[in-house]
Parts: structure tokens; sequence; C-alpha cells
């Protein structure tokens, strides 16, 4: 059989053989992956050497009938439009950059946000998106400091009302802290904590946003050590001094209903 240009034999450790892809572009030699049949290995090159080889400076129409695997087709069009090559989905563009999950889902981010998505592959779960990282599942949402139980358009919104738009200037957050929620009243602008026991039980109203994260931290001490109530609550972080945190915690003051509470048996 003549050998076929960019196909390479090679066999597993059971001794079977398998036919990898690959080809060679501004003197980078690049791998378009693994296949059984050495016809569809072929096929990969040929495709991979129209993508680099074409004149014009667009995205081409993905198929599904395809060899190469979509994502691999968009690092393809980078490297040839760009002269980067990057591992992950991610086409440049001037000011930003795409990052491609399938051929319907285009996340935009900041190139401040480059080097993070080239090294993590993003996965998506229903609308949870998140990476890989040292063995956890990261919720990408979180690089921003919205919190998992963030609520969408309640906490945090996206200006331009487009939620695959993770650009910094296009995320605004209402809420950054677990139990307080900002309310503004004749433009003035005050926190109310909360915290739920067997409904939600109000700590305070408070003139900062780091008041009343301290108040829900405190109120969640209160509770774990003063009654059997035995939810074990999240806290909020504060970018303090450990002398300016307490300073504020001590002198916090926090729903008397709550004081109340101490040493009854909580279901």
């Amino acid at each position: 059989m003549q050998k076929l240009t960019g196909v390479y034999k090679t066999y597993k450790k059971n001794g079977q053989p398998y036919y990898r892809a690959s080809i060679t572009f501004r003197s980078k030699h690049i791998s378009l992956g693994s296949f059984n049949d050495p016809i569809l290995a072929h096929e990969a090159y040929q495709q991979a050497y129209c993508i680099l080889y074409q004149t014009s400076k667009h995205l081409i129409n993905y198929t599904d009938d395809s060899v190469l695997n979509f994502h691999k087709w968009i690092v393809l069009i980078n490297y040839r439009d760009n002269g980067y090559y990057i591992k992950t989905p991610i086409y440049l563009h001037k000011y930003y950059f795409s990052y491609y999950l399938d051929e319907s889902i285009e996340l935009k981010f900041d190139v401040d946000d480059l080097f993070y998505y080239s090294n993590h592959k993003i996965f998506k779960k229903g609308s949870y998106l998140f990476v890989n990282d040292y063995g956890m599942q990261v919720n990408i949402l979180s690089r921003y400091g919205i919190k998992n139980y963030a609520v969408l358009n309640k906490d945090y919104y996206f200006v331009d009302g487009d939620p695959s738009n993770f650009r910094y200037q296009n995320i605004i957050i209402i809420n950054k802290y677990h139990g307080v929620k900002k309310n503004t009243t004749h433009n003035k602008a005050s926190f109310i904590t909360k915290i739920h026991i067997n409904g939600d039980y109000i700590v305070g109203r408070y003139h900062t946003e780091i008041r009343a994260a301290i108040a829900y931290n405190k109120a969640a001490d209160y509770l774990e050590q003063n009654t059997s109530f035995n939810k074990k609550y999240q806290r909020n972080y504060v970018e303090l001094s450990e002398l300016e945190y307490e300073k504020i915690y001590n002198t916090l003051k926090i729903s008397n209903k709550l004081l109340l509470l101490k040493n009854r048996c909580i279901k």
C-alpha cells in the first residue's frame, strides 16, 4: 500500500495497529489525532492542509462529517490567522478572544484571561461552566468573585444581556457576599444581612457591604456555638487584616431575635 501523506502507523500495547495523523506548518509539527483506519487519518491531514494553507482570513464553516474534531479545527484556524498555537479551542481577536465550546457556543473573554484558558479546558453541565483545577471543579464565575450560590440577575448580571460574554466590563456584581443584599432607598445604599434557619432571619442592616458580610459570619458563629442547630454555614471571606476584621466583628450588633435562640434546640 502506498504511504499516505501525513499518516504514521504505530501499535498499541496489545500489538493492534493504529494510525496517527500530523502536519507541519510554519516549522511546527502538529498532531491531528489517532485513527483506526489509515484513510481517515489521511482525510484528517487533507482537511488540516486545506485549513492551514487557505489565504482567506475567516472561520471556516465546520461540518459534522469532518474527520477532524471541532476543537482541533479552531486551534488550526487560530494558528493560521494569528500565529499562536494554543491547545484549547481559542480564537484571538484584537481586544478579546473567543473560546468555542462547540459549533454553537462561543464564549468571549478579555485577553487578561488568555493564559489561564490556554491551559484550562472549559466543561459544561447544563448551564454550569467549569474547569478542572488541581483536581477540583471550579466554576468560571469564581474568577469574577461570584459565588456558586449566586443567582443571575439577582446577585450579578451581564450588562449586554449576553450570558456568554465574560469580559470584565460586561459583568456587574450586585451582591458579593453570602447572605448580603444591597438595598437602595432615596439614592442611599444600605446592606441587609439575612441568615437561614427555619426561614430567613434578618441579622441587621449595615451601611457598608463589608460590615454586612462580617455580620453574617458573626451570626453563623453564634448559631453554631450557642444552639443545637447542626447546620454548618459557609463564611464570607473578607479581604481585611486580622486586626481590622476583629475590630469590626467585636463592635457589630446582630439581631436580638438571634440572641434569644441561645441554648434552644432548632430543628
